[in-house]
């Protein structure tokens, strides 16, 4: 696993210990992470702070150009939410570890030219798959049903 998506699971773990669910994120842009961030919805009560969104809010604003050179790396696929996001900032290449426990929308992003890299990383996928069997129905909440 590389460093960054090492930095990702670390967020999600960190989200787990919080008692939220375990998704991190991190934003990378010429070798440096600029934005890292997890699932916080339970901890904010948010109905918009999944990880990916959560390391956006953290890398603060940026210039399209910062985007444009970016890469997002997820613990798991991106749901439409934070696609859309990667969509809307132009970022080109996201990084996912995995995509058994849930598949977001890759074909969506692939669509529209963005660089879609699944890992299935088998900690990324057993920590969600933990999870889920843990606690159902938050995760039904989380993802909108």
């Amino acid at each position: 696993m590389d460093l960054y998506m090492r930095a990702a699971l670390e967020e999600a773990k960190l989200g787990l210990a919080e008692g939220g669910i375990p998704i991190g994120s991190v934003i990378v842009h010429k070798g440096s992470i600029i934005g890292h961030g997890h699932n916080r919805r339970v901890q904010k009560g948010s109905a918009i702070l999944h990880g990916e969104m959560d390391a956006l809010e953290n890398a603060g604003r940026q210039s399209g150009s910062v985007y444009r050179e970016s890469v997002l790396y997820t613990t798991l696929s991106p749901c439409p939410m934070c696609s859309g996001a990667v969509l809307l900032y132009g970022i080109p290449k996201v990084v996912a570890g995995e995509n058994r426990t849930f598949m977001g929308e890759e074909e969506l992003l692939r669509s529209r030219g963005v660089v879609v890299e699944v890992l299935q990383d088998p900690e990324c996928i057993s920590m969600m798959e933990q999870f889920i069997r843990e606690k159902p129905e938050l995760w039904n909440e989380d993802i909108g049903i």
